[in-house]
């Protein structure tokens, strides 16, 4: 039977972003979502919001998957150990018919101790820690004023359960189905997360060994049994600690070929030819459309051959990406501007800004 869900054009995907930074209701997201229920297949679902914790902003909010019930105290030591736990609760839900059961999540509110180094390396090794040595205990979110939820269900049954109509965000990405080449488990589903970037991907990394390898270079471990965790910490990676333009991603992750490369003209050939030599280890290879959410702002991206499909749709200022235009009508009846991404495209939307259409490098911007 597990053949019958393993459809390969499956997933669903969408992104909602108020470039004026006002926020939007999460039921916003759950209806686009439910116009692609035919995408997802009940073994996976989730949300990312950012904006949602305004009286919190400045502090770090850990939502923690626990398994495992029993290693809670254990976990909070450990959290006692380098953070000050401003406010720790289990995260609101509500019955449903459609998941009657479900593991227990708790969000912290968390201000760092004090570290000798980069402040927000710390809370990634204290994630990678986690997920890697307390079995029955996942970070799955851990940014500053955005939150991820997901688990096996339906995205709407999903929302449901954990009451998003009752949050907003200034921005939102959301996603159906399971982890690729892996069981549906609730620390599966997508979102993936880590810091303040989150990520939903429509389609298979077929590189995810390379990429992981490469990962382990810099200290990421990937503990969550699906190839989208990589995208999530080769963001980190790109954006955070090697300050590269969110603009040139599509110009690492999905890399022209070679081929492609020596028939661009200089400078712009030597630009490329160094970003793929500097960068082999996090090209991603296998269909994808992917969706990043990052403090202030979200791109979309497909893969370099465009295998999956993604949609970018605006209306005054509010951006739209999506697996369907359907999705983005729904929520959206009449969108002043409707495009595919074409392959290896990135398309960027930050709060107070215009959105930028197109990969575009700039010399002087490297």
């Amino acid at each position: 039977m597990e053949r019958l869900w393993r459809v390969p054009s499956g997933c669903a995907v969408f992104g909602i972003l108020n470039q004026d930074g006002r926020r939007i209701s999460g039921e916003t997201v759950i209806r686009a979502m439910a116009v692609m229920h035919e995408r997802s297949n009940g073994l996976g679902g989730g949300f990312a919001a950012y904006g949602i914790y305004p009286e919190y902003s400045e502090l770090y909010a850990f939502h923690v998957l626990y398994d495992d019930p029993h290693r809670r105290p254990d976990l909070e030591t450990y959290l006692k150990e380098r953070f000050v736990i401003e406010k720790a609760e289990i995260i609101p839900t509500r019955k449903t018919r459609a998941i009657p059961a479900y593991p227990l999540f708790i969000r912290y509110f968390l201000r760092l101790r004090g570290t000798e180094g980069d402040e927000e390396d710390e809370v990634v090794r204290v994630v990678m820690d986690i997920n890697a040595h307390f079995p029955g205990a996942y970070v799955i979110s851990s940014g500053k004023n955005m939150g991820i939820f997901k688990g096996v269900g339906y995205p709407e049954d999903i929302g449901e359960l954990f009451r998003l109509d009752e949050y907003e965000g200034y921005c939102w990405i959301a996603h159906g189905r399971f982890p690729t080449n892996t069981a549906g488990w609730w620390g599966g589903a997508h979102p993936f997360g880590l810091l303040s970037f989150s990520v939903v991907h429509n389609g298979e990394i077929s590189s995810y060994g390379i990429n992981r390898r490469y990962l382990q270079n810099f200290g990421y471990c990937c503990t969550l049994q699906t190839d989208t965790e990589v995208i999530a910490y080769l963001v980190d990676l790109l954006v955070r600690r090697h300050g590269v333009p969110v603009e040139w991603l599509g110009a690492i992750l999905a890399a022209p070929f070679w081929e492609q490369i020596d028939a661009m003209e200089e400078p712009k050939k030597s630009l490329y030819r160094a970003l793929r030599i500097t960068y082999g280890g996090a090209l991603l290879n296998g269909p994808f459309s992917i969706i990043v959410g990052f403090p202030g702002g979200m791109f979309g991206l497909v893969d370099r051959i465009k295998l999956r499909p993604m949609v970018a749709a605006w209306k005054r200022e509010v951006f739209y990406l999506a697996s369907e235009e359907a999705a983005v009508r729904e929520v959206e009846p009449s969108p002043e501007r409707v495009v595919e991404l074409r392959a290896g495209e990135v398309v960027v939307g930050r709060v107070g800004e215009k959105v930028i259409h197109g990969q575009k490098l700039a010399l002087s911007r490297v």
